[in-house]
This record gives structure tokens, C-alpha cells and sequence, in this order.
């Protein structure tokens, strides 16, 4: 929910959103009557932390789709982040007030289309040259059943930060296996007590899940497009003993890392107090501010065998045209204005918001070095969350974050901790089919 520059809300993103998909209400799922070709758009995007530097980049492509389209009139509103669940609650509740287009979080695009919030546009997007050239896990946020609710219009993922200088003292080679970055983190913290070797967090979702899916594990699976949890699996239970055992006093000390979020682990990086984190493009602004600025490299979090790359989550968010918009061939045309290539270009150099595009990728990475792990990461294949409604009520109800603590406390066992999440996962996706 989560996402780049310094803003911290939406790794993306990405992290808090999903709660909205639990809370927005159900709605008659009715769509407008008329599509009328001229008239004022209403457009909701997020305020960001900075947000100047997103709306020249809003205005601009505002203004050219207004050059392109005499008659049509576009009003954008920033909305505060802390207040959108009940913006959009009543946006779904009263289309004559509602936005035509709003961004959302990637991981809230099930939950909008069960409460019919959000327009079918399979046809436009299939139809849409630049559309292409999206990428898969990217194209998979804003599908559901197989059908297009929406255009990505930004991507976030995590990689590995890791401190030069303390790597080039102890004599420690850059963490090729899981296992050696497990074992490189012990080394670190036993030679320098006062740093943690890996900064995890019990709190720390979306910086657990490569563990999970390195080892084979699942969030779910689904069949007919029902969802059954697979945290209980075999392969599951692998990466969250791996994860879970980087908590305890030869590395990341339970009492003071069980509760922390991914902002949290990223804050003792950027402050010297961590060697090495699991960070996102979008952190990046946070750690050139930081005390290790010159001092540090990223490299894709690696997986089980030399030279892979663990999966990572992939956050961002997306633009929605709402299904009650009256101006609705304008609004998609819009969607792809703001979503479209040239948009998304200027939108990393004002923002740092990765595209969506692999080619516009590419030629960022050649142009801007940081950016080149995290590129190499969504290459090798960045997953997902479950497209169910149900996501959003496991999320906002913290049912990993408790599994994590439970096994790093000592509570329960990884057996039954992940037994138990399980069974809470699939109690959601059951009162969200």
C-alpha cells in the first residue's frame, strides 16, 4: 500500500490503504446513464509529503489532454491521505458528488470492484498502444476476474541496502544466498553489537514476504476464484522460520525489533544503527538523508540459489475511473493521459515513482544507476497480493504482522502460529466471496 520519494505512507503504499477495501461500503454497482463528451472532470489523487513536484507534473498532462479535448474541463483535488477511507466511502455512496477518476492503492482494486466502485475498462486498455508494454505483475493490480478495473500508474519494490564500509572493514562478501544473508548478519551484529547485522521487523509485512515466496511459499491459492490461505504449507513455513530467524540477540533483538514497521527499519539504516535493510526505490531520498549517504549500495534481495533473486512485492498505486462517472470516455482518456508513458517519465524525475512500463524502465535505469537493482528485482519476477475483497480485512486486521510476533516472542511455534494466521486468512476471504 505501499510509494516512492520520501514519502513513507504508500510503499508502496501500499501498506495502509488496504484497509479502505475492508471498510468502503456496498453499493448498487449501478453505472451512469450518459457519457458526456464535454464538461468538468473531477480527479482525486493522493497528496504526497512534497507534493508540488507531482502537480506540475498532474498539470501538465492536465493540460495537454485539455488541448486534445475542447469542452472538457479537469478539476484535480490532492486528498489527505489520513482522510481518504471516508472520501471514498462517500464518493461509493453518492455518485452525484463523486470524482470520475480517483488513485488508490494497488493492493484496494478487489475490494473497489466487489463494493462497484470501479468502471470496467478491459476493452479501452487492451485497446491502448502503450498499454503493451505494461508489466505483468503491474497489469495484474488492477485485474480482477480477468477483467481491467483501472492503469498502474506507479510500481515500488524492495531490494537490499547494505552498508560499504562495514562490509569492506569486517572483510564480508555482498550476501549472494539467502542463507549467507542470514549468516552475514550474525557475522555483522557479533563483531558490531551496536548495529544490527539485517534490520527486520516483526511489523514488517512486505520485507517478509520474499522469504516466504524464495522458499516456495504462498500467500494463497485459488481455485475458481476462491482463496484458500497456504501460510500452514511446507514451503511457507520455510521462509517464515528463515525470516522469523533473524530475530534474537545475534542480530535483531526481539524486544526491539517485533514491534517495528518497515518505516522503522529503514529510519536505523538511514541512521547508521543497521548495516544492511530491505529497503524500497522509494526509500531511497530517505537514505541519501540519512547519516550512511556515501556509504552504502543496493543489490536485489537474493534468493535460495547463488545469483537469484528473492520475489518481491510489488506496491504502487493506481487510476481508477469510477463506474458512476457520466463523462466516462473522457475519463478513460484521461486515465491514459495520467497513466501514460510521458506521464510517467516526468513523474520518476519529479517523484522517483518507478513506471510501470519495462521500456521506460530501462531507459531509467541507464540514466539514473540506483534505480538498476531494483529493475533487475521487478525483472526477475515481483508477486503479488491475493486479488480478493478479503486482502484488505487481513491486512488491516494484521493477521501476518501477529504471526510474525508470535514466533519471534516465543509465543507459539512457527507450526501453529502460521496454522492460526491461516485459518483468520481464510475466515476473510470466506465473508468476502
Amino acid at each position: 500500500m505501499s510509494t516512492p520519494s520520501a514519502r513513507t505512507a504508500l510503499p508502496l503504499a501500499v501498506l495502509a490503504l488496504v484497509a479502505l477495501a475492508a471498510c468502503a461500503p456496498q453499493t448498487s454497482g449501478a453505472g451512469a446513464k450518459s457519457d458526456d463528451k464535454s464538461g468538468t472532470l473531477r480527479v482525486w489523487l493522493f497528496q504526497e509529503v512534497s507534493n508540488g513536484p507531482k502537480q506540475k507534473v498532474v498539470d501538465k498532462a492536465v493540460a495537454a489532454f485539455q488541448q486534445a479535448h475542447h469542452g472538457a474541463d479537469v478539476k484535480v483535488e490532492y486528498i489527505p491521505v489520513d482522510t481518504r477511507a471516508q472520501r471514498i466511502k462517500a464518493a461509493f455512496n453518492d455518485p452525484g458528488s463523486a470524482p470520475d477518476l480517483i488513485e488508490y492503492g494497488n493492493t484496494d482494486t478487489a475490494g473497489y470492484v466487489k463494493d462497484g466502485g470501479l468502471a470496467d475498462v478491459s476493452a479501452e486498455f487492451a485497446a491502448w498502444g502503450e498499454a503493451k508494454d505494461t508489466d505483468p505483475t503491474a497489469k495484474q493490480s488492477v485485474t480482477v476476474g480477468g477483467k481491467v478495473y483501472g492503469a498502474p500508474l506507479f510500481v515500488g519494490v524492495r531490494a537490499l541496502y547494505y552498508r560499504t564500509d562495514v562490509l569492506k572493514e569486517l572483510g564480508v562478501a555482498v550476501p549472494k544466498t539467502q542463507d549467507e544473508l542470514i549468516a552475514t548478519a550474525k557475522k555483522i551484529h557479533q563483531a558490531k553489537p551496536g548495529l544490527y547485522g539485517l534490520a527486520v521487523g516483526g511489523a514488517y509485512t512486505y520485507g517478509a514476504l520474499p522469504f516466504l515466496w524464495a522458499n516456495g511459499g504462498e500467500l494463497a491459492t485459488e481455485n475458481g476464484g476462491k482463496y484458500t490461505s497456504a501460510l500452514d504449507g511446507e514451503a511457507a513455513r520455510k521462509g517464515i522460520t528463515a525470516y522469523t530467524s533473524l530475530f534474537g540477540d545475534d542480530n535483531c533483538p526481539a524486544a526491539k525489533c517485533a514491534q517495528m514497521g518497515g518505516n522503522a527499519t529503514v529510519t536505523a539504516f538511514a541512521n547508521g544503527k543497521a548495516a544492511m535493510v530491505i529497503g524500497g526505490d522509494f526509500n531511497h531520498a530517505a537514505v541519501e538523508a540519512g547519516t550512511v549517504k556515501g556509504k552504502y549500495a543496493v543489490v536485489p534481495l537474493p534468493g535460495l540459489a547463488p545469483g537469484s533473486v528473492a520475489p518481491a512485492f510489488a506496491g504502487g498505486n493506481n487510476i481508477g475511473v469510477l463506474k458512476s462517472t457520466s463523462h466516462r470516455t473522457l475519463a478513460v482518456d484521461l486515465m491514459e493521459q495520467l497513466t501514460g508513458k510521458a506521464t510517467q517519465r516526468e513523474m520518476f524525475d519529479a517523484m522517483g515513482f518507478l513506471p510501470t512500463y519495462t521500456d521506460v524502465r530501462a531507459e531509467i535505469a541507464k540514466k539514473q544507476p540506483f534505480v538498476e537493482p531494483f529493475v533487475r528485482t521487478l525483472a526477475a519476477g515481483a508477486k503479488f497480493v491475493p486479488a480478493s475483497p478479503g486482502w484488505g480485512q487481513i491486512d488491516s486486521s494484521l493477521v501476518l504482522p501477529t504471526m510474525f510476533q508470535e514466533v519471534v516472542s516465543g509465543k507459539k511455534d512457527v507450526a501453529k502460529a502460521s496454522s492460526d494466521a491461516a485459518k483468520k486468512m481464510n475466515e476473510a476471504f470466506g465473508a468476502a466471496s
